[in-house]
């Protein structure tokens, strides 16, 4: 909920607008405030709208004048010492995170009634939408009935969670849930939720702007809206009334110029702008898309490509209002006077179209010629690692015996060839009954998930021989909102798979194959057009609507292939319409794993390898023999361009959405909902009221965040050294959000507690309980703790394990922290570049924390990681430039004490003590990462929940 209350020296600057219709409303005007402040006019577009959000709320207390003369004042190149405090519209969550953060409202309520206080204090202050999305996985594929029978497994599986949510609906007055198998939430936001602006109570118009726990939050960019990824900490933060607080970002212009060549699609765009930020280094900083070529861009298109703004490493990649963003809001269901109004404001604010070269004053500029865009893939680990299409055979072959510390695979070259006869009778093709799953037989679903049909694809021909190599695609997937949100590259999908059918080509049985759409709309459209029938026959029946393989919920491959994967150490990969293909996240036994856009999903699925060069070989033999070439199938621009009408109809869009009221569906419906303003804690193995409030309510509601000093009682002393991690760690490696192994800590500890295997379910879906999540943490099959010295063949064991001390005993990461914690011992983390880059996600700070970690010194951090380990009290820590834990010469056996100035300020100074086994002692400079003073207050109050709790419970 906005506030129209300001400080008396900008009241001159709430004026009136009007729109075409002749309806006034008011707003904040920039304009108004560039009278004062002429450097407003040429200030980049982002930061305007984030200049109106705190003109808007300049209170005198929370937010002063001295804010609003800061950023009016932004200049394109100074230091960045000056933290906003940006208040958001609204927030967006999605269920594994979002499940988390209802469980701390939950505990932030039971805390508060313990201490004494309402526990209905603890409410949401803006409007809340959690939209379930990433808990369906694919069991099923390659079957008609595959969307019914992978739903009744997640309702299944989730039950839990599900009621969890029903409590936290009825709890809260401003949290609403979009039910599972509506739609993935960042294309349910872009067609759905936001309406451009908002209003008050008294009729004060402002612009939408947003945090979602999900990094590709970005999406929304695409329309002109501000948003960007939060850990789910920073999120319930602004849930509850905290402004936002980050450092005054730098501003990179991306002119774009020229348009797309025949052939190219967004895909192949978002993988080039990819690339080419990733060079530029733009982590932590705005990107703003500006120039001619902007408005050759469709709204999905920008879409696209804002959402990956993560994978390019910004904080977003804003493009602006104009008529092209009016065209999608019609197309897509809002109403004249909704379009009226958010057109009428921007360009009330000067805001409305791009801006031209030398209008606006950036930190850089970086130019792009559509026209240079070529086809592209990005991989095999990496989606800045674009490779162009017709290269993309030699690249695989390459990398096949590179170094893996190379990026490669690490195998000999006489094993490239080798291939491995299967057979799909010897896995039990008739082990699941279909139609008994259909009836919702509990040990036959459990059955389904333990052999997740592998095999059923292949059903109706138990007999099918067939073989796998290496560069063999195993899963091929149509999924991520990504793309699914953009009709060209769905249609383009569909034509292709219909060029496909007709000339006779086929995808062999075994490899999985899924369409997982980010929204109804799109089976819709794929219908009218007749094209989903064809993607059908060749195996893209509808799996969800979720998103499925890109957040690793592909599901399991048949059994045999498991095996033969393992027993000959085979490098098969997915290919995936996705944004992440970072290692193991899209299945732990397939090592290269390629994005790309649907169409491609489809030719590399026909052709079964990456191996084949679709540039010059062909893609399958079709009827009598025929060789087929892409260039055979891949439809024009023209032909997408007639399709393109029927994927664009306000109304369909209108009577979809209204059915997240009206029919949110039977299996949603049987939930049954838990009543109560504080949750009751059942036992569960999904949800349990976490750990993160008894110093809270020992303490009787209060921290010493107002303290000064502090550095003594946070200097870390007699520290073990936990791991020591190379480069680009992910929060995948941290917190995995895929499956979980039995042999593991999290595994023992669900069968201890009498789960069974094949009711594990998923890391992700388990983020509600925190035993289970901290037993997951560091638990990633791929991650390598460098300290564990290489094999004889030079290769690096995997796995979360580590070298505990002194004893030197291999153990894993989990069992060794118990150990530490047990004695006494403080624990530190040592990493390289990019630590915690990846999905904005809350556990791999959480479960830091509960390991008992104090401090991560790495040589650079992820910006939405390095703010979740201050908001949980972890100290971030960064090596100063040209040193790292290997320059130092760590091996892991030493002990170190990190000493923290007597008064912490944001990017002091700290210093690093080492002392070896030998006796001998080191010491070296690191700079605190705690980056703003409203985190120093945080990190004294052991974190941001208790900080904010004790703010609401004033």
């Amino acid at each position: 909920m906005a506030t129209s209350r300001s400080a008396r020296a900008f009241a001159n600057t709430r004026k009136t607008f009007k729109t075409a219709s002749g309806k006034t409303g008011q707003f904040y005007s920039l304009p108004a405030l560039a009278r004062e402040f002429p450097n407003v006019k040429r200030l980049p577009h982002s930061i305007r709208i984030v200049l109106e959000s705190v003109l808007r709320h300049c209170d005198g207390k929370k937010i002063t004048r001295e804010h609003v003369e800061q950023l009016a004042n932004w200049q394109p190149n100074a230091a960045r010492t000056e933290e906003i405090p940006f208040t958001v519209a609204r927030v967006l969550l999605q269920d594994f995170t979002g499940v988390p953060l209802l469980v701390d409202l939950a505990a932030m309520r039971a805390a508060a009634r313990q201490v004494g206080k309402d526990p209905a204090k603890v409410e949401p202050l803006v409007p809340v939408d959690l939209v379930v999305d990433h808990s369906v996985m694919v069991d099923y594929y390659g079957v008609k009935n595959a969307l019914q029978q992978n739903m009744k497994l997640e309702f299944q599986r989730n039950h839990e969670r599900y009621q969890f949510m029903k409590w936290g609906m009825q709890a809260f007055d401003t949290f609403r849930v979009v039910p599972p198998g509506f739609g993935i939430c960042h294309q349910v936001n872009l067609e759905y939720l936001t309406k451009g602006v908002h209003k008050t109570q008294d009729g004060l118009y402002y612009p939408d702007s947003l945090v979602g726990t999900d990094s590709h939050t970005t999406m929304i960019n695409g329309v002109g809206v501000v948003g960007w990824g939060v850990g789910g900490i920073e999120a319930e933060a602004a849930m509850l009334g905290q402004p936002m607080y980050f450092l005054t970002p730098d501003v990179v212009g991306f002119e774009l110029k020229g348009q797309l060549r025949e052939g190219c699609t967004a895909t192949d765009l978002v993988l080039t702008v990819t690339e080419i930020l990733r060079q530029h280094k733009v982590v932590g900083k705005f990107v703003e898309y500006f120039g001619e070529g902007t408005a050759s861009l469709s709204v999905p298109d920008r879409a696209t490509i804002g959402n990956m703004s993560p994978e390019y490493g910004a904080t977003m990649g804003l493009f602006p209002v104009d008529e092209r963003t009016i065209e999608y809001f019609e197309g897509t269901g809002r109403t004249k006077a909704e379009r009226e109004v958010f057109e009428a404001y921007f360009r009330a604010q000067g805001l409305f179209g791009a801006a031209r070269a030398g209008d606006v004053d950036y930190s850089q500029v970086i130019t792009l010629d559509l026209g240079d865009v070529t086809p592209s893939i990005a991989g095999p680990r990496r989606p800045q690692d674009r490779i162009e299409l017709g290269r993309a055979a030699e690249r695989f072959q390459a990398l096949f015996t590179t170094p893996m510390e190379q990026g490669g695979f690490s195998r000999p070259a006489q094993a490239l060839d080798e291939r491995v006869q299967l057979h799909a009778g010897d896995a039990g093709p008739d082990a699941v009954e279909t139609d008994a799953v259909a009836n919702g037989a509990r040990n036959v679903a459990e059955m389904a998930y333990n052999k997740p049909v592998g095999q059923m694809h292949a059903m109706h021909n138990r007999d099918h021989d067939y073989s796998i190599g290496n560069g063999d695609v195993l899963i091929a997937a149509i999924t991520s909102c990504t793309n699914t949100s953009n009709p060209s590259v769905m249609l383009a999908a569909g034509l292709l798979a219909k060029k496909a059918v007709e000339a006779g080509l086929k995808v062999s049985r075994h490899i999985k194959t899924s369409l997982a759409p980010g929204s109804r709309i799109v089976t819709e459209y794929l219908t009218e057009t007749g094209l989903l029938p064809y993607l059908e026959k060749l195996g893209f029946d509808v799996a969800a609507y979720g998103c499925t393989t890109c957040i690793g919920n592909a599901g399991d491959l048949a059994p045999e292939i498991n095996q033969a994967i393992l027993d000959h150490e085979l490098v098969c990969a997915s290919v995936l319409s996705g944004n992440r293909n970072f290692e193991a996240r899209i299945h732990p036994n397939l090592k290269a794993n390629f994005l790309m856009s649907p169409p491609l999903v489809v030719a590399y699925a026909i052709a079964g390898s990456v191996r084949v060069d679709l540039m010059t070989q062909p893609v399958g033999k079709g009827k009598r023999g025929r060789d087929v070439y892409l260039g055979d199938i891949w439809p024009t621009s023209s032909e997408v361009q007639k399709l393109l009408k029927y994927a664009m109809k306000g109304k369909a869009f209108r009577e979809n959405y209204a059915k997240i009221a009206t029919e949110p569906g039977k299996l949603w419906q049987a939930i049954p909902g838990v009543t109560g303003q504080v949750y009751d804690w059942p036992t569960s193995t999904y949800i349990a009221e976490p750990p993160f409030f008894e110093d809270f309510t020992r303490n009787k509601g209060k921290t010493d965040a107002g303290a000064t000093g502090a550095g003594e009682r946070f200097s870390v002393r007699g520290a073990r050294i936990m791991a020591l991690f190379g480069d680009s760690v992910t929060t995948d490696h941290i917190s995995p959000a895929g499956r979980i192994k039995d042999s593991s800590p999290a595994g023992q500890w669900l069968q201890a507690h009498g789960v069974q295997k094949q009711d594990f379910n998923s890391y992700g879906s388990r983020r509600g309980q925190h035993e289970v999540m901290m037993r997951g943490t560091f638990a990633n099959v791929r991650i390598k703790n460098l300290m564990i010295p290489p094999k004889a063949d030079g290769s690096r064991e995997e796995g979360g394990l580590t070298l505990a001390q002194p004893s030197g005993q291999k153990k894993y990461i989990f069992d060794a922290a118990m150990d530490y914690m047990n004695a006494g011992t403080p624990t530190v983390i040592f990493a390289g570049e990019e630590y915690g880059t990846g999905s904005s996600r809350d556990w791999a700070a959480k479960g830091t924390q509960l390991l008992g970690i104090k401090a991560v010194v790495a040589r650079s951090f992820e910006r939405i990681h390095r703010s979740n380990l201050v908001g949980m009290g972890v100290l971030p820590l960064q090596f100063k430039s040209g040193e790292s834990w290997d320059s130092l010469g760590l091996k892991g056996d030493e002990v170190v004490d990190i000493e923290l100035p007597a008064e912490l300020k944001p990017q002091g100074e700290a210093r690093l003590r080492i002392q070896r086994a030998d006796g001998s002692r080191q010491e070296a400079k690191l700079t605190l990462r705690i980056d703003t003073p409203i985190e120093v207050d945080y990190f004294r109050a052991g974190g941001i929940l208790p900080y904010v709790l004790e703010q609401l419970l004033a």
